[in-house]
């Protein structure tokens, strides 16, 4: 435990203001100093879908409250009214603009549950206003926003934890100590996997805006396009405007894993194959796409997307393998299995509890882990399981990703910034054109 005295120093760190659409945020009129009980209030932005994972294990510690849901659609609110009433027992109050709800001097967290376009923009916006910021992955839409919520954190002195939940997983980290004591010898390669069967997204129409939907504040730092019918509430995953496809949608997780499982940060070269195979439709991303990545000591990792297409002999959903000279690994959300040279299971944990793999809401026992550990960051300034320095590297392998997957060439690596060296076409896309007003600066 920190002391009271040295808890209150860092919690009131930061005094500088910022102007971001449209409102002033002066940042010292919002340092939070929790109570002596370490009552922690919570805000809750975006509400459809991940958003009830977060509240399912935030209402698992007696000690922190949900304040705050705020959502720019009166339907989704609605319904969520409806859920949070019968699943917690009470309706946190509701906020349709976050900036409102990041005035509130008595919020402590936020939880961003957002489109990926708004990640980092609000995060950061957060952090300026006082707040600590628990951000589901991936923590940023492209490379620029990466490092500026990195930059930011370290400006404001606040918790930031990214959603990648596995990395509070018993199972792994136990299976992370096991490889740091060589049980499977010296590591050289990391299959990270992903596997779905999404249907067509179709092709959209311009119609006017729901009347239930502030499609204004939805943008937000997005430029500004007509609304289509099959953009909302989920499809935006697959518009390159608001999102990043498949492989930060899911593979940030698995990507994750292989890396801290190898002790990599960012590669040296980055190749990645695949298209856009099933569907004549509005998805903007490849639905199917192998990446390699190297990295020094002749280590590198691999992830496989397959997106649309039921997989025929079946395959597991998702996971990660970890390759070794004396052995393997294999892990998923639910267990960790160990393997000799010769494929005989040696060893087999089991995470003691369940977590969803591939549909929409993800939920399970690792999301009470990891808002456990960003609880106790908070109030006791413990190390997080995904503090936002380390997890914005797994992000950015997968912004990476997608650029080699742009360039249709190998691109090398400045492993010190992460910065593409031979194809300066592909570097555009290190930072997106924001709509008036709303790009994010420190």
């Amino acid at each position: 435990m920190t002391t009271r005295r040295n808890f209150i120093k860092k919690t009131t760190a930061g005094s500088a203001a910022v102007t971001l659409g449209g409102l002033v945020f002066p940042t010292s009129s919002y340092a939070n100093i929790l109570g002596a009980n370490d009552h922690i209030n919570c805000a809750i932005i975006g509400v459809r879908s991940r958003a009830k994972a977060h509240i399912m294990a935030i209402h698992k510690d007696k000690n922190a409250k949900i304040v705050y849901s705020c959502d720019v659609d009166d339907v989704i609110l609605k319904e969520h009214n409806e859920w949070c009433q019968e699943t917690i027992g009470y309706i946190p109050k509701v906020e349709k603009d976050f900036r409102k709800v990041l005035e509130d001097k008595d919020v402590d967290a936020v939880f961003i549950a957002t489109p990926e376009h708004w990640h980092a923009p609000m995060a950061i916006m957060a952090l300026q206003a006082g707040k600590h910021v628990y951000v589901e992955k991936p923590c940023s839409h492209n490379p620029y926003e990466n490092d500026l919520l990195v930059a930011a954190h370290k400006k404001y002195g606040k918790k930031v934890q990214m959603g990648n939940q596995q990395r509070s997983a018993k199972t792994s980290i136990s299976a992370i100590k096991d490889i740091k004591e060589g049980v499977i010898g010296d590591v050289y390669k990391g299959e990270a996997y992903y596997s779905n069967n999404r249907g067509s997204i179709g092709i959209g129409k311009e119609i006017d805006v729901p009347s239930t939907l502030n499609w204004d504040l939805w943008q937000g730092p997005a430029p500004r396009q007509a609304y289509r019918n099959n953009v909302h509430p989920y499809n935006w995953h697959w518009f390159r405007t608001y999102g990043t496809g498949e492989i930060h949608n899911n593979g940030t997780h698995e990507i994750d894993i292989c890396r801290w499982a190898l002790g990599v940060d960012l590669p040296n070269s980055v190749t990645s194959f695949g298209g856009k195979y099933t569907f004549q439709d509005d998805w903007e991303f490849v639905d199917n796409q192998q990446v390699t990545y190297t990295f020094d000591n002749d280590k590198f990792l691999t992830w496989t997307g397959h997106s649309r297409g039921m997989m025929k002999p079946e395959r597991p959903g998702r996971g990660s393998t970890i390759y070794g000279s004396k052995g393997t690994i294999m892990l998923d959300r639910n267990f960790y299995r160990l393997f000799d040279l010769e494929g005989n299971l040696i060893k087999e944990e089991l995470e003691g509890g369940t977590s969803l793999t591939t549909n929409t809401r993800g939920e399970g026992v690792l999301d009470i882990n990891h808002i456990s550990n960003f609880f106790a960051g908070i109030r006791e300034d413990k190390n997080l399981n995904s503090d936002i320095r380390d997890a914005s590297i797994s992000t950015m392998l997968c912004h990476l990703g997608n650029m080699a997957q742009d360039a249709g060439e190998t691109i090398q690596i400045d492993a010190k910034t992460g910065k593409v060296t031979n194809n300066d076409k592909v570097m555009e896309s290190w930072k997106r054109t924001y709509e008036n007003g709303w790009e994010p600066k420190l």
